[in-house]
């Protein structure tokens, strides 16, 4: 094998290695600690992140309309990935602004 297909052969396998460990480590997780993640503490994140994943998905109907999406493996994971990253972004994004609030509410009672 040639030093490409080698470098490819291993990068291949590696991401294969990594998407088995994420799976792993999603499926470890108490239903309960993945319901905590999932809920957003305000309505406008909730709302930032159901756009966000209808953007990804596409616009696919409406209300009242059920729709079925097939996807490959490697699609679905990278789908998986984006909302977990938009999530992650989002949460942190979320806990910024209560700290900002927090600290501004605080300086204002000290102003009193």
């Amino acid at each position: 094998m040639n030093n490409e297909a080698q470098s490819f052969h291993n990068i291949t396998n590696n991401l294969q290695e990594q998407n088995e460990e994420l799976l792993q480590y999603v499926q470890s997780l108490a239903p309960e600690t993945i319901a905590q993640m999932s809920q957003p503490q305000s309505t406008e994140v909730k709302q930032v992140m159901e756009r966000n994943i209808v953007s990804l998905l596409g616009n696919l109907g409406g209300e009242g309309v059920d729709i079925s999406v097939s996807m490959s493996r490697e699609n679905l994971g990278r789908l998986l990935g984006s909302a977990m990253m938009s999530g992650y972004f989002l949460r942190n994004a979320e806990q910024r602004h209560l700290i900002e609030k927090s600290l501004q509410d605080s300086e204002f009672h000290l102003s009193e």
